[in-house]
């Protein structure tokens, strides 16, 4: 299943499968939804899938939020990313929204 991420407002939600066929397009597709917001929130709640490569997505949100000095959330992360997250130790930077 392709992944797609769309904006309502400071809320954006993310679909579908994030995985490495997925991600790289992902990333290329939120950087101009994302420039104009001052706070993101990101609603992972209509992810079907994700490996490695959905956390490196976040962790590269969390970057861009950090280097243009924009708060950033997760909100609805499924139980699977969220094991994912905690083996590598990146669970406390993802602040929940």
């Amino acid at each position: 299943m392709k992944a797609h991420v769309y904006c309502e407002g400071n809320q954006c939600f993310v679909t579908g499968n994030l995985d490495f066929s997925t991600v790289e397009t992902l990333w290329k597709e939120s950087l101009p939804l994302l420039a104009p917001l001052c706070e993101i929130t990101f609603d992972l709640s209509k992810v079907t899938s994700a490996n490695s490569a959905g956390i490196t997505l976040l962790i590269e949100w969390l970057k861009y939020a950090n280097r243009e000095k924009k708060a950033i959330s997760f909100a609805n992360i499924p139980a699977s990313m969220m094991s994912l997250a905690a083996i590598s130790g990146i669970d406390k930077f993802i602040a929940l929204g």
